[in-house]
């Protein structure tokens, strides 16, 4: 099959636009100039009436019944060839023709019917189609001396036809045209090369083949794909980003503002600044994002962002920060319970009743309480869990790890979930108990508490351990920075200060060697 060429298209597409261009053009121009034609005839057809009316022979002629006709044709003839008007005729008030250039209608009778007006002492123009052609006839009355109407002047100018423009305009309009076409066909030529080269020499069909290719080849990637251009505007929003954004139907071309309000594409493209591996909050999830702004010829055209689920490493923050360790607590408490079983059974057995009954009661009052606390004030399971097990462990580590009976958590701030304060909690949990490592006191403590009111909500973490040195203090939230040795540290508090970022919170450390730590986190609601 065969297939033309974009650059012959563009020109031939061009030629014809300027051809349709110079018709409708000059169609217009000889409608104008038979208009402008019109009233210049209208002008010179009432000057020749006129003056033919106002000529003292003429209505001394009519008022006399015994003169000749041809008396006034022989007056007014050499006045139409001086006016070149193509007739002027001469009517009594009988409408009798005195003048005419065919003599043999001298004599009769005329039946026009735009006659009437005139001869009630009117002058004006019409303009009438007859046998020779649309003509403008003027008409001017003829007045004697007495004041008196005898007669009618009609002057008539033949209207050229649109032909006839066209015939006497012949030259002027081949000049134009053959030029008009020969610079048109010339400009057309080097526009269609020029667009040519933008489309870097490739067809229509090729184009389109490399835009479903590169389509098909960002909806094939499982990380999200999001880039808008110079405007705004989405060009590319692939399969991976609409699951991430729980997106459905078409969003290209509209704007990122629309589809994603959050987003800081605008901005990358705006500060032509990228940033990398950065967490991102969308609709209660958190994705690790880049962003880079699009750059042509060192001028930023758009920007694009890559998202990835972190998941997995939300999935490794949870079993860092003891979330997996629930069932490993669970299994401590039932084998202390175990223990504490047989021994209740030996009392019984001894028949210490009343000893076994006060054990039974010591036990359980602390921990019933502790439950039926967090029960209550704390809307979360994992949470509670999660200081549930904490208290658990720290008595196994003998840490007493007391929660603030005033503590209540009803709602997440904006942005976050229990996932974002299992890590918190217990990233600076643990951190607490790692703080006892390298001191020795008889009475070890961690004071937890969570507060929140109708603006705010406040968590504080606070321990009696080693403390922290000043000169670590400004390093403690860069990632993969730690005083610890090992593996799967200096994680647990960048992961912190990310999600304190995303929430839009603020932290407060306080801090002092061989005394303790206190950590302030606060949110805004």
């Amino acid at each position: 099959m065969f297939r033309m060429k974009i650059q012959t298209k563009l020109t031939i597409l061009i030629l014809f636009i300027v051809s349709f261009s110079l018709f409708v053009s000059g169609f217009v121009v000889i409608t104008h100039f038979i208009h402008a034609k019109e009233q210049e005839l209208k002008q010179q057809s009432l000057v020749a009436a006129r003056t033919v009316a106002g000529l003292s022979e003429i209505s001394n002629s009519l008022s006399d019944k015994d003169s000749n006709p041809l008396t006034i044709n022989h007056i007014v003839e050499p006045i139409r060839v001086t006016h070149n008007a193509d007739y002027i005729i001469v009517l009594d008030m009988d409408r009798v023709r005195y003048s005419h250039p065919v003599p043999s209608m001298i004599g009769k009778i005329s039946k026009g019917s735009d006659e009437n007006q005139a001869f009630a002492e009117h002058t004006y123009t019409t303009k009438a189609r007859g046998e020779a052609g649309t003509a403008i006839r003027a008409f001017a009355p003829i007045v004697n001396n007495e004041r008196q109407q005898v007669g009618v002047v009609i002057a008539g100018f033949l209207l050229p036809t649109f032909y006839e423009v066209l015939a006497s305009l012949k030259s002027e309009i081949l000049l134009t045209t053959v030029l008009s076409l020969l610079f048109g066909g010339w400009g057309a030529l080097l526009l269609a090369q020029h667009i040519k080269k933008q489309l870097f020499h490739l067809e229509p069909d090729e184009i389109a083949k490399m835009l479903v290719e590169r389509n098909e080849t960002f909806n094939a990637m499982q990380e999200g794909y999001v880039a808008i251009d110079a405007n705004e505007r989405i060009t590319i929003f692939n399969h991976k980003a609409k699951e991430l954004f729980a997106l459905n139907g078409e969003v290209i071309g509209k704007n990122i503002r629309e589809v994603y309000p959050e987003s800081m594409l605008p901005n990358v493209m705006q500060s032509k600044t990228p940033f990398f591996n950065k967490e991102i909050p969308v609709q209660n999830l958190i994705f690790l994002s880049s962003h880079l702004p699009i750059k042509v010829n060192n001028e930023v055209v758009g920007a694009v962002a890559i998202f990835q689920d972190l998941t997995e490493m939300k999935n490794l923050a949870e079993e860092l920060t003891g979330v997996k360790a629930f069932v490993s607590a669970l299994r401590v408490q039932n084998h202390e319970y175990i223990n504490k079983l047989h021994a209740i059974a030996g009392l019984i057995q001894l028949g210490n009743k009343e000893t076994a009954l006060n054990y039974v009661l010591e036990e359980t009052d602390e921990q019933t309480e502790l439950t039926r606390f967090l029960s209550k004030n704390i809307k979360n399971d994992s949470i509670s869990g999660l200081l549930l097990s904490k208290v658990s462990r720290g008595k196994e580590l003998g840490i007493m790890v007391t929660i603030n009976r005033r503590s209540m958590l009803t709602s997440f701030p904006k942005g976050l979930d229990h996932h974002d304060f299992v890590v918190i909690l217990g990233n600076l949990i643990e951190n607490a108990f790692d703080a006892f490592q390298t001191i020795d006191h008889d009475e070890k403590e961690i004071f937890v508490s969570i507060e929140q009111t109708e603006d705010t909500l406040t968590i504080l973490v606070e321990d009696n351990g080693c403390g922290i040195s000043p000169e670590y203090l400004c390093n403690i939230f860069t990632e993969g920075f730690s005083t610890k040795h090992g593996q799967n540290h200096g994680i647990g508090l960048y992961l912190v200060k990310q999600i304190i970022n995303n929430g839009n919170g603020v932290m407060d450390v306080e801090s002092s060697l061989g005394e303790g730590t206190t950590f302030t986190i606060t949110f805004e609601r």
